[in-house]
């Protein structure tokens, strides 16, 4: 369903009750994105964005997956950093670039289906299948699928990761742009064992998540001047205390995490990381009051 402009405003304009309760489908409804200047709004997880791009379907070195979903829109700087990952994956023989799953919808903002983060055009999914090709059809993009490089019992990478898989994901870390990156936690325990002893800062900001088999997900910073983007809470392991994220806390993931011993109330948990379970239902009143507008925009 494509919501029109007039009928927007009026579900917005309705009974508190009604409209209160049509974020996620007002969201999910909206084909076009705002005509505004670039901002994201609010967390991660929590928000909106106004003014995306649209990451064009096929470049020389990428092509966006699953155009059905139509969430191949990120803020600019987004955008940008997938084309220049792209071109770096290109030229380290990750295949002919990238295969690019979802990175926002064209408003952001909560989603029917799939993610509970990707709300503010700053996150975005790629896959870990080196592309063979780049021509791939719109009706092919729906039917491939990526390939695992975490065994089934989560414990460990499989046979599909390569050198390559790490120096791409040591390539994305290094960009300042980047704020962490998510990934199954066997792969960030099999990068903690292969990297160099004093080359490993930039491992901090690869993070062990449930869910990440097929694809990492990346997460950027606020850009500079966005007053309306809310900044990812810091950790425990934060750069300025010299953490790199490999420490015993790691093979929680691996020993606690798949077979809970009776809780006592601790364990490792990332802030506005992205959820298994999906997405939750919201409601307008859930969002930034600027969330209003850029559904109202033309």
């Amino acid at each position: 369903m494509i919501l029109t402009r007039a009928l927007l405003l009026s579900l917005l304009l309705a009974a508190p009750v009604q409209a209160e309760k049509l974020a996620n489908k007002l969201f999910g409804a909206m084909a076009e994105p705002s005509s505004q200047d670039s901002m994201p709004i609010g967390s991660y997880a929590r928000g909106c964005a106004a003014g995306l791009v649209e990451l064009p379907e096929t470049g020389p070195t990428w092509q966006a997956m699953r155009l059905s979903r139509n969430r191949n829109f990120g803020q600019p700087q987004m955008v940008q950093f997938l084309m220049d990952l792209s071109a770096t994956a290109r030229d380290i023989g990750f295949g002919r670039g990238l295969y690019i799953g979802d990175i926002s919808q064209p408003r952001g903002g909560p989603m029917t289906s799939g993610h509970a983060s990707h709300q503010i055009g700053l996150d975005a999914d790629i896959w870990m299948l080196p592309p063979r090709r780049l021509d791939l059809s719109a009706a092919e993009r729906e039917e491939i699928s990526s390939i695992p490089v975490r065994s089934a019992d989560q414990r460990s990478v499989t046979e599909n990761w390569t050198r390559t898989h790490r120096e791409l994901l040591k390539q994305a870390a290094s960009d300042p742009r980047v704020d962490r990156i998510f990934v199954a936690a066997a792969v960030k325990i099999e990068m903690c064992k292969t990297a160099k002893r004093a080359d490993k800062k930039w491992l901090q900001k690869i993070r062990p998540v449930a869910g990440h088999d097929t694809h990492f997900h990346v997460r950027l910073k606020c850009p500079k001047g966005a007053r309306l983007c809310e900044t990812q809470t810091p950790t425990v392991d934060d750069l300025s205390k010299g953490g790199d994220g490999c420490d015993e806390t790691l093979m929680w993931w691996v020993t606690d995490f798949l077979d809970p011993p009776k809780s006592d109330g601790k364990k490792p948990r990332e802030d506005d990381a992205p959820r298994k379970k999906g997405p939750r239902e919201f409601t307008m009143a859930d969002l930034p009051r600027q969330c209003k507008g850029v559904l109202a925009s033309d």
